[in-house]
C-alpha cells in the first residue's frame, strides 16, 4: 500500500489544506473558506464513492445511474462557472459531445470491456476532462467577448453575421482550453509521471502496459477535449451560453 490511512495521513493533509488557504489568502488569489471548503468536500466524496463502488461495479442498474450522476454534477459545474447560473443546462452539449463517441468507440471496439471496474474510472477521466476544457473555454471566450465587445460591432458593421463576429473575437481565447491537455500530453514522461501511469506500475503491471494505458488516456482527452471546446464556442457565438451584464444585456 502506498499510503497509510492512519493518523499522520490525516495530520498531513490537514496540514497542506491549510497552507493552500493560507497561501491563497496572502496572495489575495481566493478566499481561504473556498480552499478549506473544496478540501473538505473532496474527502466526503471520495469517502462516499469508496463505500458504494463495490455495489455500483456489480450491478448494470447502479452502474449507469452512477455514471449518469458524474455526467450531471460535471453539467452543472460546467454551467455555473461558465455562465454564473444563467442557461447552464447548455453545458450538457460539449460534454456529451466530448464523451460520448468517445466511450462509445471503446466499448464498440472492445478496448474497453463494459463493467464498472474499467469503465467508471475511464468515464471519470474523460468527463472530468471535458469539464475541465467546457469550463476553460467558455469562460475564456465569454470573457473575451465582453472586453472587446467593440470589434464584435465594428464585425457587424461590415456585413458579417452575428454568429461570425463573435466567432472572430472568441476563437482564439477558447483554444487556450486545449493548451494545458496539450502541454501534459507533450512532456509526458519528461516532466510528470501521470497517475494513471504511477498507478498501473503500483497494481503490478509493467511498464509496457502502463505507458500503453497511459497513452490511452492522454490522447482519448485530447480527442474529448478537442469537441468540448468546438462546441462551447459554437455555444457562445450563438448566444446559447451566455452572462448576464449588470446593464441587464447577454454576453
Amino acid at each position: 500500500m502506498l499510503l497509510p490511512v492512519d493518523p499522520a495521513f490525516g495530520a498531513v493533509l490537514a496540514v497542506l489544506l491549510a497552507v493552500a488557504a493560507a497561501v491563497c489568502a496572502f496572495a489575495r488569489l481566493r478566499p481561504p473558506r473556498e480552499v478549506v471548503l473544496a478540501g473538505l468536500r473532496a474527502a466526503l466524496q471520495l469517502a462516499a464513492v469508496s463505500l458504494v463502488i463495490g455495489w455500483v461495479v456489480g450491478a448494470v442498474p447502479l452502474l449507469l445511474l452512477f455514471l449518469l450522476l458524474m455526467y450531471g454534477v460535471a453539467v452543472r459545474t460546467a454551467g455555473r462557472r461558465v455562465t454564473g447560473n444563467r442557461p447552464w443546462w447548455w453545458a450538457a452539449a460539449p460534454i456529451a459531445a466530448g464523451v460520448g463517441p468517445v466511450v462509445a468507440a471503446l466499448l464498440l471496439t472492445g478496448l474497453v470491456p463494459p463493467r464498472g471496474i474499467t469503465l467508471v474510472p475511464v468515464v471519470g477521466i474523460l468527463v472530468g476532462g471535458a469539464l475541465t476544457a467546457t469550463v476553460l473555454a467558455g469562460r475564456r471566450a465569454l470573457d473575451e467577448l465582453a472586453s472587446r465587445r467593440g470589434e464584435v460591432e465594428a464585425g457587424l458593421a461590415l456585413g458579417l453575421a452575428e454568429r461570425d463576429a463573435r466567432l472572430e473575437v472568441a476563437r482564439r481565447a477558447a483554444a487556450d482550453a486545449l493548451l494545458p491537455g496539450r502541454d501534459q500530453t507533450r512532456t509526458v514522461g519528461v516532466v510528470t509521471l501521470p497517475g494513471a501511469f504511477v498507478g498501473m506500475l503500483l497494481g503490478g503491471a509493467s511498464p509496457w502496459q502502463a505507458g500503453a494505458v497511459q497513452l490511452f488516456v492522454l490522447v482519448g482527452l485530447m480527442a474529448v477535449q478537442a469537441v468540448a471546446v468546438a462546441v462551447v464556442l459554437e455555444l457562445v457565438a450563438r448566444g446559447r451560453l451566455h452572462r448576464q451584464e449588470p446593464g441587464g444585456a447577454a454576453a
